[in-house]
């Protein structure tokens, strides 16, 4: 695809075979961050407090199919990936497509907490984030969801999972032509 860029200058976004979606297909997408303190500490208090509202805007956006939740069933803060570390935070969902993902990550109000997530979130030594196509239907586990952390950490991205980044030509050709340019 060709965009004219804000200079005015053309260029070509390729993406890998294994970022495009294939047939029959949702985006999956798993975070995951270690928090500077306990989820009940002063210091996690105003994102704990935003964690409602967030979650109802992701189920409101267009594209959400579902987002991993713990046994009390309000959120993810539940659930542990490390049973030894119960200041790593996961979040899981899954997408119709990276288009929408991308939409509601950058694009709504969810955008206003990630612009704040250094304030609550240590810093990451590695990958915080994978993204892996799974047949309509499915629903991710933890165990999944940390294996494609794993994968990216391991390898990089590939088929088994890959980032925004990869997915970034497949997001803007869903989004369709951009206004003024050639694509």
């Amino acid at each position: 695809m060709t965009i004219e860029a804000g200079t005015g200058h053309a260029y070509r976004m390729t993406t890998p075979q294994f970022a495009v979606p294939p047939s029959g297909h949702h985006l999956a997408q798993v975070n995951v961050g270690r928090t500077v303190a306990p989820l009940d500490s002063p210091e996690l208090a105003d994102f704990v407090a935003q964690l409602a509202e967030v979650n109802a805007l992701a189920e409101r956006s267009p594209g959400f199919v579902w987002r991993m939740v713990d046994e009390a069933g309000a959120d993810a803060t539940g659930l542990h990936p490390d049973e030894d570390d119960h200041l790593l935070q996961i979040n899981c969902s899954v997408w119709e497509s990276v288009a929408a993902l991308r939409d509601f990550t950058y694009r709504s109000g969810h955008l206003r907490v990630l612009a704040r997530r250094r304030e609550w979130f240590q810093r990451s030594d590695g990958a915080h984030q994978a993204m892996w196509w799974v047949p309509i239907g499915h629903r991710p586990s933890v165990a999944e969801a940390m294996a494609r952390i794993a994968a990216i950490r391991a390898h990089g991205p590939g088929p088994e999972a890959f980032t925004f980044r990869e997915a970034g030509a497949t997001a803007l050709r869903e989004a369709g032509p951009v206004p003024g340019g050639a694509g």
